[in-house]
Formats: structure tokens, sequence, C-alpha cells
């Protein structure tokens, strides 16, 4: 039996899931359950991260995942996102790095980030 705290929502429901037949107990709702078999048959995260910005008033610029990317991904993300360097104006919702990692998940800028003036 694994014992996992659920994080879809605030609740944070105690799963307690078999791993032989992937029965989940303890939740509170179907994403529960959805998200106890999940954790231990192929794991998911969003990354969130910032990266440099040539050309604003601000040195960096908050960045995530456009979706969830394997859990084992998360390091190869955040080294792909080391050597990126965008250039101002940065608008909320371009794309920083296309199909990252070969996730089929882009990287999105966060937050809009006019040139320098």
């Amino acid at each position: 039996m694994a014992n996992i705290i659920c994080i879809v929502c605030p609740k944070g429901c105690r799963l307690t899931v078999d791993e032989n037949t992937l029965a989940v107990t303890g939740n509170g709702c179907p994403r529960g359950a959805e998200y106890g078999k999940n954790e231990l048959t192929h794991p998911v995260r969003v990354v969130t991260s910032t990266v440099r910005v040539e050309g604003a008033d601000i040195c960096r610029c908050p960045v995530k995942t456009a979706g969830s990317v394997p859990k084992e991904k998360m390091f190869a993300v955040m080294d792909a996102l080391d050597g990126v360097c965008l250039h101002a104006p940065v608008h909320c919702g371009d794309v920083v790095l296309a199909d990252v990692c070969g996730t089929g998940v882009d990287v999105v800028a966060t937050r809009e980030l006019p040139a320098a003036e």
C-alpha cells in the first residue's frame, strides 16, 4: 500500500493506493482517485521557473510548462531552461521553448515584460 496526499485540489485528501490493483481509497472526489493511480504508474508535474531576459527593466521572466511533463524529465526541463535568454518585449503566453525535451509540452512566459525605455 502506498500513502499519498492528493494535490489536485486544496482539500489534500490522504489517499491509500493498493500497488497491485491500483484501488484508491480516501479520495473525496473522482479526480483524487485518478491522481492516486497516475502517481503510482506515471507521475507528472507542471514545472515553473524563470529565464533570463535582455532589454527589459527586469532581468528574469517567470515561465511554466503549458501542461504536465513526466516527473523523471523535470531536471532535464530545468537544464533546458538554463540556456534560454529572451529579448523584450515578452508577452504572457509567448512560447519560450516548444516541445521541451521531447515531451510535447511547450514552456510559456507567464508575465508581460515590455522593452526598457
